[in-house]
């Protein structure tokens, strides 16, 4: 087996564990190992293709895993502010400025108000700003 062809299987194999912890770790030192393929390839001396690999992979690691993990993150966040924000919840414990719980898609959350209004037990509220774990929400 040439060098070039290992480079390929050890690739394969970073992308397949990737797969299974989508942590973006081992996916760069996937593409890590693409170069140093394609520079064996080309006849470059095994040293040439380590030191190839070692410094593409710590250049994915610093410029493009953040870039991914940022990605991620937002999309998540997109997806969990549409799926609550501008909905209609159940006051389940009354909500005031510091405390307070609704109830929403059979789950429960803390939620607090911007203003000074007290809302009573019972009520409907819809969501209006979402902070962590916290929903701020506002009379119906």
């Amino acid at each position: 087996m040439e060098y070039w062809q290992l480079w390929c299987l050890i690739s394969i194999i970073f992308f397949i564990v990737e797969m299974f912890t989508p942590v973006n770790f081992f996916l760069n030192l996937g593409l890590a190992c693409l170069i140093s393929a394609i520079a064996a390839y080309f006849n470059a001396t095994f040293t040439m293709q380590m030191i190839l690999f070692t410094v593409f992979s710590a250049l994915f690691l610093i410029f493009l895993r953040p870039f991914l993990v940022y990605k991620k993150k937002s999309e998540k966040d997109d997806e969990f502010d549409e799926k609550y924000k501008g909905k209609t919840a159940v006051v389940t414990e009354k909500i005031t400025p510091e405390s307070g719980r609704i109830a929403i898609y059979g789950e429960t959350w803390q939620a607090k108000t911007e203003s000074d209004e007290e809302i009573e037990e019972g009520s409907q509220v819809k969501i209006v700003k979402i902070d962590s774990i916290v929903m701020y929400v506002e009379k119906v």
